[in-house]
């Protein structure tokens, strides 16, 4: 494997593929290999991006104070990004998986997704925020955040005209807290919205609701809190205070795990709830005996396309910086979602002799979820690599997998996102290396220093954040489907299914007869 490894990296400095110098030494201000929001300036918090390398020994033992500037320009481009997430959940999201489902229930979806989003940025505002942003107290600390932040307290001073700042990827560059916050709101949202896309067509929606603000409560935040909090660049002011630093970040952050955007913490997390759900709920009356065909293929092409624009704001809006690292992210998103159609189209065309619409969508999809942890931590051919194995990823975790597991994922949330994501954020761990054309990571916050892990150390990093996310959501979500289920009830009636939820749900219908 070693072997093949350095062979493959040879080819590709041959080819002009291998990072550049220029590249390299912007990363420490772009951070891409940092991948993750941090925490709010005024919080404690911590960092370990890459606790493996050692950090040099010509490090500089302090360094002057940092005056925290904020970038106009960069607020502009973290607010636009905001408004593209908004996007990407309503109306994108609702429209990808309303035309998906049969007419009867159209309406029902649009609204789980619509009411659902709501719900949790409300929850985000009152709590949510704090738990996963802010420095949690004694042995919950690497797990969940504090209580400074409920209800957004200390983020604006309204006698004072005053507001927060929290940190980005660059010493002394910071954003108004509230950009932060709102930004993040979007992706604890639309993670709570892909998980609807399971158990569609048959959960009530007062179950739908109670299960989103237990679940959101117990992984969602937790495992944001694990993977994302960190104390911001600002605070390593000397070696001697790296490790007291990195003591108080997230878990998994700690461990040095690359999720630039949300691979774990929105994909694979919401998948592996969605297949419980699936699993839980039950399969849909006359699932294998009734053909359960995609109602309208074209709002599906409509929520697909504006899935994709939207992404741009998900991915290169996590750089939080309108710089180097945010127009990576921004390109490999573009081709890696292109590569990743390509494949789902040629996959589909040997598979089934034509490549449909649905799959060329479909594609899309799996290309954005794959690149979402990878997007500022790869190179440029990296991206379309990870976009064209993506594309067949998800063909086999729709057509295959799929049929291995046995359960009623109605649109396939976990073969798209959970496979999609589980194959980015390991691959993220190969194609991060400088050597295969990646960025690298920041392996010294102290002094700025891009360096690499070992391909073997940083993928099995990789693996374990991985395998915490699964482990977590999974057994989160079965609890609080099972509370559910013992206190509202997970299921319809069999005459509501059969009617259809748009009409026995709420009233009314998506489309006049």
């Amino acid at each position: 494997m070693r072997k093949l490894l350095a062979s493959l990296a040879l080819g590709l400095a041959v080819l002009g593929f291998s990072a550049t110098p220029s590249f390299a030494a912007d990363a420490a201000a772009s951070a891409p290999a940092a991948s993750a929001p941090v925490a709010a300036a005024s919080a404690p918090a911590a960092d370990a991006s890459a606790p493996a390398a050692a950090a040099p020994a010509s490090a500089a033992a302090s360094t002057p104070a940092i005056v925290e500037t904020v970038n106009k320009g960069d607020v502009a481009w973290m607010l636009v990004s905001t408004a593209l997430v908004i996007m990407m959940s309503v109306p994108a999201l609702a429209l990808f998986y309303g035309g998906l489902v049969r007419s009867k229930n159209m309406l029902s979806v649009l609204m789980q997704v619509f009411v659902t989003f709501s719900l949790i940025v409300v929850l985000w505002a009152v709590y949510g925020y704090s738990l996963a942003f802010t420095q949690g107290n004694g042995w919950l600390s690497p797990y969940f955040g504090g209580g400074s932040r409920l209800f957004l307290s200390g983020t604006f001073d309204a006698v004072k005209g005053t507001f927060s700042n929290a940190a980005t990827f660059s010493k002394g560059v910071v954003l108004p807290e509230l950009v932060f916050v709102v930004f993040q709101a979007t992706f604890a949202a639309i993670t709570c919205c892909l998980i609807v896309g399971s158990f569609a067509e048959r959960m009530k929606f007062s179950a739908v609701l109670a299960f989103m603000v237990l679940w959101f409560t117990f992984s969602y935040l937790p495992i944001a809190h694990m993977v994302w909090f960190w104390q911001g660049p600002d605070a390593y002011t000397s070696k001697d205070v790296v490790d007291a630093q990195n003591a108080t970040a997230g878990l998994i952050w700690q461990w040095g795990a690359l999720d630039f955007a949300g691979g774990t913490v929105v994909h694979i997390n919401a998948a592996v709830a969605g297949l419980v759900g699936a699993f839980m709920v039950g399969k849909r009356i006359g699932y294998g005996k009734e053909a359960f065909t995609p109602h309208s293929t074209t709002l599906t092409m409509v929520g697909a396309s504006l899935l994709w624009v939207g992404w741009f704001g998900f991915n290169a809006g996590s750089a939080l910086e309108a710089g180097n690292s945010a127009t990576l992210a921004f390109v490999n998103t573009f081709t890696a979602t292109a590569a990743a159609v390509l494949a789902w189209s040629l996959g589909e065309a040997l598979m089934k002799g034509k490549a449909s619409m649905l799959g060329a969508a479909s594609g899309a999809v799996a290309g954005l979820v794959a690149i979402t942890p990878a997007a500022g931590n790869v190179g440029l051919m990296g991206a379309i690599i990870l976009g064209f194995i993506a594309g067949f990823a998800g063909l086999w975790g729709v057509h295959g997998l799929k049929k291995l597991l046995g359960a009623d994922d109605t649109l396939d949330v976990f073969g798209v996102h959970g496979v999609c994501g589980i194959v980015g954020a390991l691959l993220t761990g190969i194609l991060n290396n400088q050597a295969l054309g990646g960025p690298g990571m920041v392996t010294d916050w102290v002094t700025g220093t891009v360096g690499s892990n070992g391909y073997g150390a940083q993928f099995l990093i990789q693996a374990k954040a991985v395998g915490v996310t699964v482990v977590w959501s999974g057994v989160v979500s079965l609890i609080a489907y099972k509370l559910v289920d013992l206190t509202i009830g997970l299921r319809v009636t069999e005459d509501d299914e059969r009617e259809g939820l748009d009409i026995t749900s709420h009233g009314e219908t998506a489309y006049a007869k």
